[in-house]
């Protein structure tokens, strides 16, 4: 193998342009990066740009970071997806070699009747809510009734998702992990949705938050991957933030939670300083969640500049043999219409210690090549679908 440790993370919605495809989303226009930084003009990200994140979005340098275009030290492309849909699990089960075909269920009016009253007779409690709605405006609404009530709050929103609101102290957190199980267990066959979650939130009317304890149940990866080849050869895979949700605990040696995208960051920076050899596996939520789905574009800047201010904590922690792997899932354009992700083109950004030039990966046709070049590095068995970059990063 050329590296004992990869790692890959995964700034979840962080997009650089539409896909040739983004006619058949409504996301004609849609740039998640150019726009941040248009209505940010002093955003600096030197650190990024630097491992070649303006060339691959293809962006000039000059109004970004600083007068003179800075020697870059990287590999840098874009990745299309090949996938249909533009959901976080469809995403991440790409990039490690899965190809999904068909997209999740979507459901922008509502859950049909028979589905929430299945869900009522199996749990217990009522469904209020049942809307296509933003999740921290609904507790904001339903928050008193629901604890009133001792009702749950489900709602969905323009992705494939079924979420269930609580207040911790009227239903226990414990028990609404099981709400979610059996919503889990219901949403099968017509009702497919990609992920329930549950949303458990804390505080006073007026003051209402949502808890660290969500919790997501998405359906297991309908093949092997390569994360699952990983662990079969003794290999480690080391997870952060919600990977061993979205590949429910498949494939994982170990996960760590994370409260943000800055703790996220300190848990890598920890894990490296460890012996293991296999691949860190981190996704950085807040990029999506707390920004891009509530349309703050200040929020995603800021989010962004701290990401690159903390960048070389975690690269001066890498050996000799490991590789770095920056790349997103999918878009979330703030700027853009309605509150759902965005289908754009994932940055990828590659780096080693002693990688002292520039190298353009181009434009790669799936997020796969990312699962096929670690396979390739580990001498595993190739996905699928994909196509390495090993070679292309070390020769």
């Amino acid at each position: 193998m050329v590296f004992r440790r990869i790692i890959l993370i995964v700034l979840d919605g962080f997009g650089i342009g539409e896909q040739p495809d983004a006619a058949e989303y409504g996301d004609v226009g849609a740039n998640t990066l150019k726009h941040i930084l248009a209505a940010n003009p002093n955003l600096k990200l030197p650190n990024l740009f630097q491992l070649g994140l303006g060339k691959a979005a293809e962006i000039f340098i000059q109004n970004y970071t600083s007068a003179s275009e800075p020697t870059l030290t990287g590999g840098y492309g874009k990745l299309r997806q090949l996938a249909a849909g533009k959901d976080t699990l469809t995403g991440h089960l790409e990039m490690m070699g899965i190809w999904l075909k068909e997209p999740f269920k979507l459901f922008p009016e509502g859950f049909p009747d028979e589905l929430i009253e299945a869900l009522e007779q199996k749990t217990n409690r009522p469904v209020i809510g049942n809307i296509a709605f933003s999740g921290t405006k609904i507790i904001e609404d339903l928050g008193v009734e629901q604890m009133r009530t001792g009702a749950i709050i489900v709602y969905t929103s323009a992705d494939s998702v079924l979420q269930i609101a609580a207040h911790e102290d009227v239903v226990p957190v414990n028990e609404l992990y099981k709400i979610c199980e059996i919503a889990r267990d219901l949403t099968q066959g017509e009702y497919l949705v990609g992920r329930v979650i549950a949303r458990p939130f804390r505080g006073e009317p007026g003051s209402f938050y949502r808890t660290e304890r969500r919790r997501d149940y998405p359906l297991p990866p309908p093949a092997n991957t390569v994360l699952d080849s990983l662990i079969a050869t003794g290999l480690r895979v080391e997870a952060v933030g919600k990977i061993a949700d979205i590949f429910t605990g498949r494939g994982i040696t170990d996960s760590v939670s994370v409260t943000g995208n800055s703790d996220g960051t300190r848990k890598i920076v920890d894990l490296l300083e460890g012996s293991w050899q296999g691949l860190l596996f981190a996704n950085l939520n807040d990029f999506d969640t707390l920004y891009g789905h509530r349309r703050d574009v200040e929020g995603y800047a800021k989010a962004t500049s701290e990401f690159d201010e903390q960048l070389p904590s975690i690269m001066n922690k890498m050996r000799t043999d490991d590789l770095l792997i920056i790349t997103a899932d999918h878009g979330n354009d703030p700027t853009f219409v309605g509150s759902d992700h965005t289908r754009e083109y994932a940055p990828l950004l590659v780096y080693y210690p002693g990688l002292n030039r520039a190298v353009s990966l181009g434009e790669r046709s799936t997020f796969a090549d990312i699962g096929c070049t670690i396979a390739d590095n580990f001498q595993l068995a190739k996905p699928l679908i994909g196509r390495s970059f090993l070679t292309e990063i070390v020769n």
